[in-house]
């Protein structure tokens, strides 16, 4: 039963990708050739899906069209009318600064009949760096560190990011003004606010630098001097609200993490388990929302309460970890670390956790799965669960168990995906 099970497991993640593969998604979205007239189809872009949603708009495009995307390194897909870059994530590289300044050429001196089809995903704040003047890569790339190891929000982070930026926050579509902008994103932030996904390069920004300093000081993280002073100056205040410039500018959201969960519940059902989406948008510690989901799961399985097994308790969202141990890990390995240390290898509990992305953290692994047995193998193997979570070393206690999930790059971004499996006592 275990092989069929973790079988299904990895089916369902297979199903969540699917569900958001740019060439189902974005074809709907494109826009007319009425609505183009005599004008110029420019596709600009950035994120870990951009390139293959580049490829699904030449592939669904019949006329001219022309532009440039960026995307993480190993993400490129080849395009013929399309030039594709790629740069580094979650840390922004020179190639990604480059990148965007050269998107930002590359809408100058548009005119009002031309169209911009801006395609967005998660990923694109690290590939779209282009700091204000005065602050240089080597401040954001600090910057990117500090906040990615704060335990801050997504939504805090992109806060921080869109205040010191010449390209985030409404920038982009700025630049592109007269011509309109279609926006169409792949959501991997909880809530699919716009605004937070690859940190709103084309969406009105309402907050401001003193609510970016507020979120430096509330997490304790040391600024460099230049990014500091900007914040404290209000001179990196973004595009608001109102602002004309983006009168002509467009959003649509394409595929959100919700639809990739619903794709997976459809196929549990079929499976024959009841499937049950507990949540689309789940944030805070990896660690916490493991003890929550862990207690959940258990009253499942020994109270049939509230849903009866055998089922399939989903969730999604983004969760944090702050960093406090030197392991190699991810926000997914470490939930599913702090699950397996609060099941305590119940017989009937099975999950997996990984993001859709294919990379969990820094490391080219999308997650792992835990079964009744993981936490007895490591003791055999003379690893000490809890010592792995101190220690926010969840990759290395997966890898020696051989149950990382490795998927190669997916060409596609919705953020984190868990399943927790919990089998009847039939199935024992």
């Amino acid at each position: 039963m275990s092989a069929s099970t973790v079988a299904l497991l990895r089916r369902l993640f297979e199903a969540a990708i699917a569900s958001a593969q740019p060439a189902l998604c974005v074809p709907p979205h494109l826009p007319s050739h009425s609505d183009l007239g005599s004008g110029r189809l420019v596709v600009i872009g950035a994120g870990k899906a951009s390139a293959a949603m580049a490829k699904a708009v030449e592939q669904n495009w019949k006329g001219p069209l022309s532009g440039l995307v960026v995307t993480r390194y190993g993400y490129g897909v080849a395009c013929e009318r399309i030039e594709i870059l790629e740069a580094a994530h979650p840390v922004p590289d020179a190639a990604g600064m480059r990148a965007a300044q050269r998107m930002l050429a590359t809408v100058q001196g548009l005119r009002s009949d031309d169209i911009v089809l801006c395609l967005i995903s998660g990923g694109g704040s690290s590939l779209l760096s282009l700091p204000l003047e005065g602050v240089t890569l080597q401040d954001k790339q600090a910057v990117n560190r500090a906040l990615l190891a704060s335990g801050a929000t997504i939504s805090e982070i992109n806060c921080v990011r869109r205040h010191l930026s010449s390209i985030k926050g409404g920038r982009l579509a700025a630049a592109c003004y007269p011509a309109k902008v279609i926006t169409l994103l792949m959501s991997d932030v909880p809530g699919d606010r716009p605004l937070d996904i690859a940190s709103g390069p084309t969406v009105a920004d309402p907050t401001t630098c003193a609510d970016a300093l507020a979120i430096v000081r509330r997490y304790g993280i040391a600024l460099p001097a230049a990014p500091l002073s900007m914040l404290e100056s209000g001179r990196g205040e973004s595009v608001k609200p109102g602002d004309a410039r983006l009168a002509r500018a467009e959003v649509r959201i394409i595929a959100t993490p919700q639809m990739a969960l619903e794709a997976a519940a459809k196929l549990a059902r079929e499976a024959g388990y009841g499937a049950h989406i507990l949540g689309d948008a789940i944030e805070g510690e990896a660690r916490d929302v493991g003890k929550v989901l862990g207690g959940l799961a258990l009253q499942v399985a020994n109270r049939g309460q509230p849903f009866a097994p055998p089922c399939v308790l989903l969730s999604g969202g983004e969760t944090t970890v702050t960093v406090r141990g030197s392991g190699r890990g991810g926000r997914n390995v470490e939930f599913l670390l702090s699950l397996g240390v609060t099941l305590d290898g119940h017989p009937r509990i099975y999950a997996l956790a990984g993001d859709t992305d294919g990379v969990d953290g820094m490391e080219e692994i999308a997650g792992a799965v835990l079964t009744p047995a993981s936490l007895a193998r490591a003791w055999a193997l003379g690893l000490r669960p809890q010592d792995s979570l101190a220690n926010n070393d969840g990759h290395s206690f997966f890898e020696a168990l051989g149950d990382s999930v490795i998927t190669g790059p997916t060409l596609t971004n919705v953020n984190d995906f868990r399943a927790i499996l919990v089998q009847s006592n039939a199935a024992r």
